[in-house]
């Protein structure tokens, strides 16, 4: 979903939201330092496989998952961190890495760290590594409906 797309998506549900633009970065813990937004309140997708098949976890960029946590939160038997080549060609309009969390505009399931729900708001890469979106957690929560457990820990 590239930039343009996510905005206009964001426009139609009425979302109130701001658009930063900042430095190259290519760590969330980089895009935070560079647009001066708290490391827990800058959200990071990590690819993941649960029992074989594609979803994203969304957490604090500070913030690294818990595979076993995750996999009892969820009830999954299986939870593994996906290749790049496995999901690179589901998000052809984004930068490898900077995808945004909406792993429901693609299909997969998104699961997000309990941590994230504790700040009034989210920001996430908008697509690129040049570029993140900063909205209400309760319009993020709104619009994707994911699945909030506890799986992350501090790194």
């Amino acid at each position: 979903m590239p930039v343009q797309r996510l905005k206009e998506f964001l426009d139609r549900e009425g979302v109130k939201y701001v658009s930063i633009l900042h430095s190259t970065a290519y760590t969330a813990q980089e895009v935070a330092q560079s647009a001066h937004i708290p490391g827990d309140e800058m959200a990071k997708c990590v690819m993941i496989k649960v029992d074989g098949k594609m979803a994203m976890a969304v957490l604090p960029a500070s913030y690294q998952v818990d595979f076993g946590l995750l996999r009892e939160a969820i009830g999954a038997d299986h939870v593994t961190l996906a290749r790049e080549r496995e999901f690179a060609d589901l998000f052809p309009q984004c930068e490898l890495g900077a995808m945004p969390p909406f792993g429901n505009l693609y299909g997969m399931p998104v699961y997000v760290a309990q941590k994230l729900t504790e700040d009034d708001a989210i920001a996430f890469n908008a697509g690129t590594h040049r570029e993140l979106i900063r909205l209400p957690f309760s319009e993020f929560s709104r619009l994707v409906a994911p699945t909030v457990v506890k799986f992350s820990v501090h790194e």
